[in-house]
């Protein structure tokens, strides 16, 4: 009797991996299968990747990282091997058809991957390293299911096949700033915890967990909302330059090709003046939300603004951003010797009740939806709908150590800006309220907003 628990707790383990794998599987799938092939070759875009390319990467990862380490097995075409690293190939060199196989051949080494990957997890034992490695791998997929949504967005696709125009939690609206005391509190996940492969399973940014102390702040308990950055807008906020710290300026002053967003052949150059998927039109204002134009959503959140937009919004209105440990506090409120809880909720994980998270509600529903996602403090919506910009440089956290994948983090530290809390574009399955996103601070393509401070 005393060995059929474990036994039973394995399978359960296997179970939950194997529902987690499948779902992966489908959701990329559907990503891509439902795309014309002549969708499938994406104009060149700096923040997009061509969508076979995400596929074929995401496959080879499980290649390095479950049957390389664990096995110590060949991957499946060695040729392959530096065109399906994003290391090892440029960026630009990914838009080459003639170094990449078709559809049909993509799909058929993605499928041949996932299926050894779910017969390795169902014939053999699972460690914790073992279900480390794969949950790792797992997640990564989901990054690049959210970059795949992002990357529709971009060039003006479909929504995503999971998309569904629905208010599962609807809200009343809300005021004001939540008030959090002054205190200490813990920030991040363990850097060394048995449960490293379960319970505490994080990315190396998020650890070692520490604390700090906190002078009292208030802060917002909703995202910054459409109808409030059409304010600043309409205040002629782009043009006045006293909003704008010098990087901004910069980026103000810095003409973008936005040929994509308006569907035009030809090169369409442009300086900022308003959100980068907004236009004025037919007298309204209007929001390109992925192949189609629609009258402003004024109570959906502000997306796809960069972190020099949400700067300036502040300045105009006398706040300023969270600083991102400020951000992490008023999500979770962990205090040193108290409970530890990963979401603001608890540590229930998201679902469709909770969080505008996995391709569905596409950041459509009102800032005040989801009530039953506040945090401790009172804020809403920290979870999911958008990206939240900090005022933070994305730096490692002291004792630092790099996880297996060296470059999941490092290459972004120094220069980008933290973002807090997934968007709706973002797995269910990877989010947590220590979760930490880097993004340089002139990107404005994927689904990235703000909550503010008072100064």
């Amino acid at each position: 009797m005393g060995d059929r628990k474990p036994l039973n707790a394995m399978q359960a383990m296997k179970d939950e991996l194997l529902q987690e794998l499948e779902r992966t599987r489908q959701r990329t799938r559907a990503l891509i299968t439902s795309l014309p092939e002549a969708m499938l070759d994406v104009p060149y875009h700096p923040g997009v990747n061509p969508p076979l390319w995400e596929m074929g990467h995401s496959a080879f990862f499980y290649e390095v990282f479950v049957f390389n380490l664990l096995d110590g097995s060949a991957s499946f075409d060695p040729a392959m091997d530096d065109l399906w690293d994003s290391f090892h190939i440029e960026h630009q060199d990914r838009w080459n058809r003639d170094l990449f196989p078709g559809r049909k051949e993509t799909l058929a080494y993605f499928d041949t991957v996932y299926d050894r990957v779910a017969e390795r997890i169902l014939s053999q034992p699972l460690d914790d390293r073992t279900l480390y490695l794969n949950r790792y791998a797992i997640f990564h997929q989901n990054m690049h299911i959210e970059s795949l949504i992002w990357c529709r967005q971009t060039v003006g696709y479909p929504a995503p096949p999971d998309a569904k125009s629905v208010r599962p939690a609807m809200g009343e609206p809300v005021a004001g700033d939540a008030i959090v005391p002054s205190g200490r509190w813990v920030i991040g996940m363990p850097g060394e915890s048995a449960a490293y492969a379960t319970t505490d399973f994080a990315f190396d940014s998020e650890k070692p967990g520490f604390e700090v102390e906190l002078d009292a702040f208030a802060i917002s308990r909703l995202p910054v909302s459409n109808g409030e950055f059409l304010a600043f807008v309409e205040d002629d906020g782009y043009q006045k330059s006293e909003h704008w710290s010098f990087g901004g300026r910069k980026w103000l002053q810095t003409e973008v090709d936005v040929a994509l967003v308006h569907g035009s052949p030809e090169p369409l150059f442009r300086m900022p003046r308003h959100p980068l998927y907004w236009r004025w039109h037919e007298c309204q204002w209007q929001e390109r939300v992925f192949d189609r134009w629609q009258p402003l959503n004024e109570n959906a959140a502000v997306s796809h603004v960069s972190y020099w937009e949400a700067e300036a919004f502040c300045n105009w209105a006398g706040r300023r951003l969270p600083t991102e440990y400020e951000w992490e506090v008023a999500a979770l409120g962990n205090r040193p010797g108290e409970p530890f809880q990963r979401y603001p909720w608890g540590n229930t994980p998201a679902d469709a009740t909770l969080a505008d998270l996995d391709g569905q509600a596409l950041g459509q529903n009102p800032v005040y939806d989801y009530p039953q996602s506040d945090s401790p403090f009172g804020c809403r919506q920290m979870i999911g709908g958008v990206w939240e910009w900090t005022s933070s440089q994305f730096f490692p956290y002291d004792g630092f150590k790099i996880d297996m994948y060296p470059f999941m983090s490092t290459l972004q530290f120094g220069d980008h800006k933290v973002t807090r809390g997934g968007s709706c574009a973002t797995s269910s399955c990877l989010i947590r309220g220590t979760y930490r996103q880097a993004y340089l601070p002139l990107r404005n393509d994927a689904f990235t907003g703000f909550r503010t401070c008072a100064r």
